[in-house]
């Protein structure tokens, strides 16, 4: 696999979208980035980061205080992403009624062709 094919897999899963488009807004520690996202595991969300930050697109700042504090945020390259990433995201959000259609046309094509073959 290429590496420019690794990290357009990276910056469009399914939780790298979610993480860079929440980073985009502001840093956030590792609790309320899961808080805000949702529906995430600990060991998922970890992993993206880390994924993340390898691929210089995430900055890991971790701070020596009791508790210990990690904040996330975007690098200058993160942030290039992050802006294609959503404006992907606001178009599905407009497109959606337009998907929704042609879903629809799909299916009833679908079951149409299916019930003619049905004897």
């Amino acid at each position: 696999m290429s590496p420019q094919r690794l990290v357009l897999e990276h910056v469009t899963s399914r939780w790298g979208v979610l993480v860079l488009i929440r980073l985009q807004e502001r840093p956030h520690r590792f609790s309320e980035l899961r808080r805000t996202i949702g529906r995430v595991s600990e060991k998922m969300l970890t992993q993206t980061l880390q994924t993340l930050e390898r691929d210089g697109l995430v900055h890991r700042d971790a701070r020596p205080v009791i508790p210990p504090r990690v904040d996330y945020s975007l690098t200058g390259l993160g942030h290039e992403a992050a802006e294609q990433v959503r404006a992907l995201a606001l178009w599905t959000e407009q497109r959606m009624d337009d998907v929704l259609a042609a879903r629809q046309a799909y299916d009833e094509a679908r079951r149409t062709r299916d019930e003619a073959r049905t004897p």
